[in-house]
């Protein structure tokens, strides 16, 4: 291991936990981080919150100072993008000619953002949200007053909705589907975010199908497969992600949603390792494959390889968890909440803005929803990970401690 080189692709949340903790578990050979974007890894949720709408500033975002990665011996290649992988010579080629060899390969390439095909999606003034360029862009085109479609009604979207809005936008949330946060949440939770941002003056629109992005030199509507048309001076497309995955699939590996890896964070290559949005992964939890994009999986899937990488394996076994901050509301999820046949509420989802809502599967509970209930959250992510039940008569008696619930 001291004179091994360890080469680690990815400029997020996972690469800077990567190259962290194989320091801290006692990798003494050579570190080299590779990204394509020109800046240090930092962090994506103030994306959506304050650093589009300028309360952060770059070097506030930032998961490590540079400082950092000089002290524990990182080279940092910024800016430069991974052309492809050989597997055979150990090489790492780059786009601007040069080229790396590693002993160990980390793939944490994470996710783009999936495009709208539509006509006009790449008129000036309609952007993505996922990168620091990004919001770079989306700065340049919003201020107060200013008409704002979202495209896409799940949390990055709502988050983003919550962030114009306050800096006094006009806002207004397009969602394909007939309700808000559909995939992942039960009607109740939807209904309640669809509530809270129609009191603050966002406007909903369901079952909004977009057909085409209209303007002339710029962006200027919507326009809806229905006919409709919504005013715009900046669109913004918050649709979902795709794992980055065309290294792994160019250089062989296996790949399935995701680079499949194992309980340790092995790729079908015993030497080279993903982890974050770009992995697939077992689930013992669970009981299934998942690919997770949140940065608790991309933390602790990095310790996890790191641990491997340094001769101490492992197996990954850690509940799925989230959070999403919009408006005063800090919503808390443990675990997932896929397959679930009954939804039991703590609290009113019908007024204020506080209550939780814990799903289960024949019986047994598998996930909450956790509004500006930090307790809740705590107490129930930590049974979930033992693999501890809870009796839904008692869960829904706020009387009862949230604690002899389980």
């Amino acid at each position: 291991m001291s004179g091994d080189h360890c080469v680690v692709v990815g400029g997020g949340h996972a690469a800077a936990q990567m190259v962290a903790s194989l320091r801290q578990e006692g990798w003494s050979g050579a570190i080299t981080l590779v990204s394509d974007e020109p800046i240090l890894p930092y962090h994506r949720p103030p994306l959506s919150k304050g650093f589009l709408c300028g309360d952060k500033s770059r070097d506030e975002l930032l998961i490590r100072s540079e400082a950092f990665y000089v002290q524990n011996r990182v080279e940092t290649v910024l800016g430069v993008r991974v052309a492809s992988l050989d597997r055979g010579r150990k090489r790492v080629e780059l786009d601007d000619g040069t080229s790396l060899s590693w002993d160990k390969l980390v793939l944490a390439t994470g996710a783009r953002a999936r495009k709208l095909d539509v006509p006009g999606a790449s008129l000036p003034g309609v952007y993505c949200l996922r990168t620091v360029g990004d919001v770079g862009g989306i700065r340049q085109s919003i201020g107060a007053g200013k008409r704002v479609v979202m495209i896409g009604g799940g949390y990055i979207g709502l988050e983003a909705a919550a962030s114009l809005r306050t800096a006094g936008m006009q806002v207004t949330v397009l969602e394909a589907m007939p309700r808000l946060l559909q995939r992942v949440t039960a009607p109740e939770v939807s209904a309640f975010y669809a509530r809270v941002h129609a009191e603050e003056g966002v406007e909903i629109v369901t079952q909004a199908v977009v057909a085409g992005i209209e303007g002339v030199k710029a962006v200027q509507a919507v326009r809806l497969r229905d006919g409709r048309t919504i005013p715009a001076d900046a669109v913004i497309i918050g649709v979902g992600v795709v794992p980055v995955t065309e290294l792994a699939e160019a250089a062989g590996l296996r790949v399935d949603d995701g680079i499949l890896v194992d309980e340790f964070g092995t790729t079908s290559d015993r030497d080279i390792f993903a982890v974050g949005d770009c992995s697939n992964h077992h689930n013992p939890i669970y009981g299934r494959r998942l690919r997770l994009e949140s940065v608790q999986n991309a933390t602790d899937q990095a310790r996890t390889a790191a641990l491997a990488l340094c001769g101490k394996g492992l197996p990954y076994r850690a509940l799925p968890w989230f959070w999403s901050d919009q408006y005063e509301l800090k919503l808390q999820i443990a675990g997932l909440c896929t397959g679930y046949d009954q939804v039991v509420l703590r609290g009113s989802a019908s007024e204020g803005r506080s209550f939780s809502a814990f799903y289960f599967r024949e019986g047994r509970l598998i996930a909450a929803d956790c509004i500006n209930r930090a307790k809740e959250f705590m107490v129930t992510k930590r049974f979930l990970a033992e693999g501890r039940s809870a009796d839904m008569a008692r869960i829904a008696d706020e009387s009862i401690d949230i604690k002899d619930c389980f």
